[in-house]
């Protein structure tokens, strides 16, 4: 934009008036935007997403097709601009709109806030679970070939709610009124957390529900593009229930569940908890007994194996348990590999707190799964360049890190008659990132 008048006066350098102005004409701050079009491109995430929409508007009215428009959003959501207001100058932006192929000098620049909630009301819940299977297909995709194993993980997280929202409830455990998302990673042989799906659930949703359909639909692409490859799923207490536990044994799966505890685990455990009782007059804190049991509950269909780990602190017994169908394993590593599906607490994070996945403000329930669905997809995105960073001193780089140091550079942006320039700072220090980003995505 080359109309604003905004002028900042600041103090005076060697006896020189220093002004800033906002009339630099095609300059961009986020030159980083071509990055995540190349992503974009590599792995067709948004022809993928567009292609699945039903868009009912009259297409001989329309300036701006759908996958413009879902890359607009996606992009500017993994830049930091979750907000819808802030397209309406972003439109403009000449990185963005090269971005989303047009040209920086056109005069059909790219949607307002407007355009985007249309868009976002407009999808129905088809088009979200159209959407959402899309999502799925690009990220098994990019799971090596001859992966041999993969771990799926189910989290649920809490979304503040701020208003009247539509599904919006009272949880006493948060404490809140909310949403309360389930997603489901995945990790396969390379070590690669990504996230899978995302889905958005009223705030007095138990911690399970959901997690069925999910099941389905990853199970059943996983087993299309790696035959013959281990799933194993991995969860909290909230999903050592029967309906979850009986789904894996109908998909094939291999799972490790917390569970909660009640009076017959107890006493099943007493055994493990008096050996723990006896070691802890020795060793103290932090001394741990582990061992394991057959156990069935009323609504189970059969006996599962229970492990067990008792530890004492401060004088304290705290028993916890894990339901599993792997033999594989010892009780005490059954209970420690559990344990390390902790490290996806980092992962939500980045979904929550870099990539502002909490944006859920529309009325309809609807149209925030769709907010949540877009942000899901800028975060496979985020995955994709995480992915081609591999080798490079940014290689355990997260969201955050990314964006700042790789997406947000400055540059000024020339169309030519036959070549668009973005001229970049000369004193860049992450140059050889860019090379090495463009080799990977590009070349």
């Amino acid at each position: 934009m080359t109309d604003s008048t905004l002028t900042l006066d600041f103090p005076a350098v060697s006896g020189h008036q220093v002004i800033a102005r906002f009339d630099g004409g095609d300059i961009t701050s986020d030159a980083g935007m071509i990055l995540l079009s190349a992503a974009d491109r590599k792995i067709g995430l948004t022809s993928g997403l567009a292609e699945v929409v039903d868009d009912t508007r009259d297409q001989a009215k329309v300036d701006h097709p759908m996958q413009i428009l879902l890359q607009e959003r996606i992009f500017a959501i993994a830049a930091g601009y979750e907000d819808a207001n802030d397209l309406n100058r972003l439109r403009f932006d000449p990185a963005l709109k090269t971005a989303c192929g047009r040209l920086p000098e056109s005069n059909l620049n790219l949607g307002g806030q407007s355009t985007m909630s249309r868009l976002e009301n407009m999808l129905r819940k088809r088009d979200l679970v159209r959407l959402a299977h899309v999502l799925a297909e690009k990220v098994v995709a990019q799971l090596p070939f001859g992966t041999k194993r993969v771990i799926l993980d189910a989290d649920p997280t809490v979304d503040p709610c701020h208003g009247q929202q539509q599904l919006e409830f009272f949880n006493g455990f948060y404490d809140d009124h909310c949403y309360l998302p389930l997603l489901l990673y995945i990790t396969g042989d390379d070590g690669r957390q990504r996230l899978i799906c995302a889905l958005l659930r009223p705030g007095n949703s138990g911690t399970a529900k959901g997690l069925r359909a999910m099941l389905h639909v990853v199970v059943k692409l996983l087993r299309k593009r790696l035959p013959g490859v281990r799933i194993i799923l991995r969860g909290d207490s909230g999903f050592g229930v029967a309906n979850v536990i009986r789904t894996c044994h109908r998909l094939g799966i291999d799972y490790v569940l917390g569970l909660a505890t009640n009076k017959v685990l107890q006493r099943l455990s007493t055994p493990v908890q008096m050996d723990a009782a006896l070691k802890y007059r020795w060793e103290g804190d932090g001394c741990k007994e582990f061992g394991e049991f057959q156990y069935g509950a009323k609504t189970w269909d059969k006996e599962e194996r229970i492990v067990v780990k008792a530890e004492i602190t401060k004088y304290k017994l705290n028993p916890r348990y894990v339901v599993t169908n792997r033999t594989d394993l010892s009780a005490q590593r059954t209970y420690e590999w559990y344990c390390e599906r902790g490290d996806r607490e980092n992962r939500i994070k980045e979904f929550k707190v870099d990539l502002s996945s909490g944006r859920t403000s529309c009325h309809k329930f609807m149209a925030n799964q769709g907010r949540l669905l877009l942000h899901a997809a800028a975060s496979v995105l985020m995955t994709v360049l995480q992915k081609s960073l591999d080798g490079t001193r940014w290689a355990a780089a997260q969201v955050g890190t990314i964006r700042t140091r790789i997406l947000k550079v400055g540059a000024r942006v020339v169309e030519s008659c036959r070549k668009v320039w973005l001229h970049l700072p000369t004193a860049f220090p992450d140059q050889d990132i860019w090379k090495s980003l463009h080799q990977q995505l590009v070349e």
